[in-house]
């Protein structure tokens, strides 16, 4: 038996509802599976640990936390308590950056059950792959001056390794899948990174010959997101690009409520960490009504991450089921409340 140790967030406001639901249904699975077992351990790092302490994590935070396999995170923010920069680079951006988790992986899909904005969404399936580590987030810039001559300069910084990188796993990826990576580019307007992008995509794609590719100028891809998800299978973004998409790709979803990502070290050197789309959603913290799906969906990620693909897919398969019967919260348009949902699929796991 696989026996994995998961460091737990579950961080602010409805992390600690949802992080808790979603840790009970990993359980049952694991039980119902008989071939991974979990050993699970709780860190208190949030918003009101900094109230308290000063800093979003302790001084030894990351070492401690690079002795597990896997972060399972729930949500980070409270910007009523400490301010999101701040919050946010202390932990989540810390853990992604010094842990070199440089993919970001967000799938998305049209749900029986959950009602898409779309009017026609024909079941679309697709996962975008995001740079998760330079490009247009780099810390490379500063602010000069005062008054009329302030200036503020961003640089952003795309290397061959970290762009071949997210290429090589968006193909690798769409191997499993339908065989169809879009790269996601501006080389009409963003004059040196995106040419750059294009070139190192082209050299990519002669070792996938059995892959099909697209590539879209980022408005236009933002729009076929809306208008036809559908054709999608595989999208490769830098950070930028990848970040609009996804929360485009949340939105047609149906909520960003259910919307799961993973965050990838791929050198085996540090653990990968698992967290949802949404974020701490502070206006319903504590009512019992946060919709646990995301975080559920990303513990199947992270299940898929340690190559149990078939128990991913069974939890996938039994967490629909149960929005397609109408189980669901009310960001969805149902009526019930989390731990009624991840009881449902609980219960439905036991059964299988």
């Amino acid at each position: 038996m696989d026996v994995y140790t998961i460091a737990v967030i579950p961080g602010d406001g409805i992390g600690r509802e949802v992080v808790p639901a979603a840790v009970e249904v990993l359980k049952v699975l694991a039980e119902v599976h008989g071939g991974f077992h979990f050993k699970f351990q709780e860190f208190p790092w949030s918003c009101d640990y900094y109230a308290e302490h000063g800093e979003m994590m302790p001084p030894d935070g990351l070492d401690i936390l690079k002795g597990f396999d896997a972060i399972f995170l729930g949500a980070v923010g409270n910007p009523g308590l400490v301010p999101d920069h701040i919050s946010l680079w202390g932990l989540l951006l810390k853990i992604r950056r010094e842990f070199e988790q440089v993919i970001n992986v967000r799938p998305a899909k049209a749900l029986k059950g959950v009602a898409s904005p779309l009017t026609d969404p024909q079941g679309f399936d697709l996962v975008v792959v995001r740079e998760n580590s330079e490009g247009e987030y780099s810390e490379i810039g500063g602010r000069l001056h005062r008054g009329d001559d302030e200036m503020a300069i961003q640089a952003a910084v795309f290397t061959r390794k970290g762009t071949e990188r997210v290429m090589r796993y968006a193909f690798e990826l769409a191997r499993t899948r339908r065989k169809h990576v879009t790269s996601a580019t501006k080389s009409n307007g963003i004059y040196h990174t995106m040419p750059f992008w294009d070139e190192v995509f082209k050299d990519v794609q002669r070792d996938y010959r059995d892959v099909r590719v697209d590539s879209y100028h980022i408005d236009a891809l933002a729009a076929q997101f809306v208008a036809r998800p559908y054709v999608f299978d595989v999208v490769v973004a830098s950070n930028l690009f990848g970040d609009i998409l996804t929360d485009i790709s949340g939105a047609v979803m149906g909520s960003i409520g259910i919307a799961p990502a993973a965050n990838i070290n791929v050198n085996g050197r540090y653990p990968s960490m698992f967290e949802p789309v949404h974020g701490s959603a502070p206006d319903i913290a504590g009512r019992g009504i946060a919709n646990p799906i995301g975080q559920i969906w990303t513990g199947a990620l992270m299940l898929e991450h340690f190559g149990h693909r078939d128990a991913a897919q069974e939890l996938l398969q039994v967490m629909e089921d149960v929005t397609a019967e109408g189980i669901k919260t009310p960001d969805i348009g149902g009526h019930s409340g989390t731990r009624d949902v991840s009881d449902e699929i609980c219960r439905r796991l036991r059964r299988r």
